[in-house]
């Protein structure tokens, strides 16, 4: 008979284990469980959200082949047929459960893939003789945990706050709460670890513990560090079973592995077939195989836009951000339901924060490069060091090929037709290449560039010239570009690519006439996704408050919360009301 396999997940969690070197939090049940098996120390998410990341799990690909799969909350287009984990293991007669969290960011339909997906699903209920394929996931540490206050054993004193971050009582009381939430999450977890052995059942059962991603503290959740992106893996594998990875238990592997590789690694278990069609690679059994590179990325989170790509190595970190324009710290209004964000950010107005927590608030680098093995935290970026000169070329070259090989459709902007099209696959439309030379031009903003990007707004394939457009826009936030885009607006048809335009009018010609522009994609076009485009370009270029308020005061009814939310924090902005500690984030319309 096949070998039962069990998950169990922790919502928003980093490696918090005493086998990861943790010596804060209190984890009882998984440190014991870490003892008896094996510890993977670079284990990372492909995106630092959840709907993204669960996407990977659940398909074994990156969200990012499937628009709008990589946005946040979003409905990724997949094909109907899409192979799903618990599609391949129900075919081979595993019974497949998921217990409480869905969040898989595609139109599938839940029902058809699982034999139970719901709070009350379990391997107990799986029939006599059958092998059970069952995921626990705990809510506990979830990011609404650090909205309030959890007491318990850890106090203030006894956390150790990042560089990062601000060293204040609000911000060692969230770290010291969270960690409190850490200690129920491990007793909650433990309880499923001890029904499993109660029924007999552990010398029949792989278990895996892993997280969707990693912290929700301020500059974790929703970023590109490792701190966002690392994630525990712990697998336990009973002593029948042990050749599948020829460790003694309680080794720490430091090879490094992607969530994306799970769904594989687990077909390898079961003795399956992995597609070819997989981006992930088994970890695991006769079909493992070992990675020097793990990808990951982000796209827009929550209501805000950013387009982020990094690789990582076992000691490296290399980062592209293809939205240096915009800061690290947008405001994400269910984020900012934390104190911490909100003392944060105070005291960045307040100028009371030093050189390296400042840089959260400010516009970002092209590029970045960390040695995450003396600088676990990110903070000293070395992309500018001759000494690392092989390592960034590596790790450029790494990433470009790997967008390549997925056909990365994150360059497209959110509900286009070459997006939500058969488009996206053809060169024709999505010269994938070519876009990424592009973009990795736009973000070095050489004025240099101007004439090119203006000569690529002529091109007849409309993903090139949404890229120059953000060249030019990067260009005219830097105060770099000196020549006039109102004929090239007004020739242009397509409405992302205007509000860009737009965006680039506003920061270097005419803000009230940017601003003209830009309410009328908030008037006249039934698209969430473009509305929302609009709005945040409204945000950044501090517009006229006569001319925005009337408008975006119909939004605050807005079904769409994105739109509620952006729309809320522009207006608290433009008459003056915002603060930090303002309650922009409704769960019903405002």
């Amino acid at each position: 008979m096949k070998p039962n396999i069990l998950c169990l997940v922790s919502e928003d969690c980093p490696p918090l284990l005493s086998s990861y070197g943790n010596s804060v939090c209190r984890t009882p049940s998984l440190d014991n469980f870490a003892t008896q098996s094996l510890i993977f120390n670079n284990a990372y998410c492909t995106s630092p959200v959840c709907g993204p990341s669960r996407f990977s799990l659940l398909t074994g690909k990156m969200p990012e082949s499937y628009p709008p799969a990589q946005h946040m909350r979003s409905n990724g287009n997949v094909p109907k047929n899409l192979t799903t984990l618990p599609g391949i293991l129900r075919s081979a007669g595993y019974y497949c459960t998921n217990n409480e969290k869905t969040d898989y960011n595609c139109n599938l339909d839940l029902s058809s893939i699982w034999d139970d997906c719901s709070d009350k699903a379990h391997w107990k209920n799986c029939p006599k003789g059958v092998p059970f394929f069952s995921i626990f996931n705990s809510m506990l540490t979830h990011e609404c945990c650090v909205f309030s206050t959890v007491g318990g054993v850890i106090k203030t004193e006894d956390v150790i706050v990042p560089p990062h971050l601000p060293d204040t009582l609000q911000i060692r009381k969230t770290l010291a709460s969270y960690y409190n939430t850490v200690e129920l999450m491990d007793s909650q977890l433990g309880s499923r670890l001890d029904e499993l052995k109660s029924a007999g059942l552990s010398d029949e059962t792989i278990v895996f513990y892993y997280s969707d991603h990693a912290s929700p503290m301020p500059r974790s959740k929703r970023f590109c560090y490792d701190d966002g992106l690392k994630v525990p893996l712990v697998v336990h594998l009973p002593e029948k079973l042990s050749y599948l990875l020829p460790y003694e238990p309680g080794t720490n592997i430091d090879s490094p592995v992607s969530l994306v590789d799970l769904l594989p690694s687990i077909l390898s278990i079961a003795d399956l077939k992995i597609p070819s069609s997989m981006h992930g690679k088994s970890f695991i059994g006769k079909d493992r195989k070992l990675q020097k590179y793990i990808f990951s990325g982000r796209d827009r989170m929550d209501e805000r836009y950013d387009l982020t790509r990094t690789v990582r190595s076992e000691n490296f970190r290399y980062i592209r951000n293809y939205s240096p324009h915009r800061p690290w710290g947008q405001h994400y209004a269910y984020a900012w339901l934390s104190e911490s964000y909100q003392i944060y950010e105070n005291l960045w107005k307040n100028e009371e924060l030093d050189e390296v927590q400042s840089k959260f608030w400010k516009r970002k680098p092209a590029e970045e490069l960390y040695n995450c093995s003396v600088d676990p935290n990110s903070i000293n970026n070395i992309i500018n060091n001759y000494k690392y000169k092989k390592i960034i070329t590596d790790m450029r070259s790494a990433l470009d090929n790997h967008m390549l090989s997925i056909n990365d459709k994150g360059f497209i902007p959110e509900n286009s037709s070459t997006e939500i099209s058969e488009y996206n696959k053809s060169s024709l439309f999505y010269p994938l290449e070519e876009v990424i030379e592009l973009a990795g031009r736009a973000i070095q903003r050489d004025p240099k560039e101007t004439q090119y990007f203006k000569n690529v707004l002529n091109s007849e394939i409309m993903v090139l010239r949404y890229w120059a457009a953000q060249g030019l826009l990067m260009l005219s936030i830097e105060g770099l570009l000196n020549t006039s885009l109102l004929s090239n607006f007004n020739s242009e048809i397509n409405p992302n690519i205007k509000i860009i335009l737009a965006e680039t009018i506003g920061h270097a010609e005419n803000t009230d006439l940017a601003t003209e522009y830009l309410l009328k994609f908030l008037n006249n076009n039934l698209d969430n996704r473009i509305i929302l485009q609009a709005l945040n370009s409204l945000t950044y270029i501090s517009p006229q408050s006569d001319l925005v308020l009337p408008n975006i005061s119909k939004f605050k009814d807005s079904s769409d919360p994105y739109i509620r939310n952006a729309s809320k924090y522009l207006y608290l902005n433009l008459i003056e009301e915002y603060e930090p500690s303002s309650k922009v984030f409704m769960f019903n319309p405002m």
